[in-house]
């Protein structure tokens, strides 16, 4: 004879993470906030936080969590969810399951951080994900994923207007694509592909002045979100 154990659902909280990604002086930025509680008190981590109830929604607590720890809406920004992160061991109070989301904002100020943020301030990529830097909890992971996400994405989408400001030139689109790849791109090349993609730029009828030369064509974001052919990363 057998004796089956009860089982019972595990205790386990849900949390929200977001990797705020932005193009600032040259480099690929993500912004870090400073641990103002333990666990990791005074170690830099990536802002979020858990629900604040049983009944928030997800997506409400991402954006809440944005606006408390780094004073951002989420209006301002491209806000997708990355990926979900669960590992037993990821969080040293308790079993934590974590939501992250990946943000994609334009050369903005400064953020100001609040709730359980201590200063927030945004950090090249390159240096977080260096041999050697620690982070608060599995963030350094978590922002490497995301990283890859958003050079993936810039591809086949739409994503790379997300770091420009709502007018932009094509010169300025193509600089974010190199800054986030980190290679250089044939102007001439991209210029064609971006622009003959139907409604995936959309003509302002205006020009820039702003870096000299020949005036250049301003362009906003059009309603086309899929670039293909899509450009690839050499």
């Amino acid at each position: 004879m057998t004796t089956e154990t009860a089982w019972t659902i595990p205790t386990v909280a849900l949390a929200v993470d977001l990797a705020v990604l932005t193009v600032q002086s040259g480099q690929l930025q993500i912004l870090l906030v400073r641990r103002g509680i333990e666990p990791f008190l005074g170690a830099q981590a990536l802002p979020g936080g858990f629900l604040a109830s049983e009944d928030e929604d997800i997506d409400t607590a991402a954006a809440r969590e944005l606006a408390e720890e780094t004073g951002l809406a989420s209006e301002q920004l491209h806000l997708e969810q990355l990926r979900t992160y669960g590992a037993p061991d990821r969080d040293p109070r308790r079993r934590v399951v974590t939501v992250c989301y990946l943000a994609l904002v334009p050369d903005l100020p400064l953020p100001v951080a609040g709730g359980d943020a201590q200063a927030a301030t945004w950090v090249p990529v390159d240096k977080v994900l260096r041999r050697g830097r620690a982070l608060a909890f599995d963030h350094k992971k978590i922002i490497a994923d995301a990283v890859e996400r958003a050079r993936g994405k810039l591809e086949y989408t739409n994503l790379g207007t997300a770091f420009c400001p709502q007018v932009f030139t094509v010169t300025e689109l193509r600089n974010v694509y190199e800054i986030v790849w980190g290679q250089q791109l044939d102007p001439r090349n991209f210029h064609r592909k971006v622009t003959n993609v139907e409604n995936f730029l959309e003509p302002t009828g205006e020009q820039s002045t702003k870096n000299g030369g020949r005036p250049a064509m301003l362009y906003r974001r059009g309603s086309a979100t899929v670039l293909y052919p899509p450009i690839l990363r050499g």
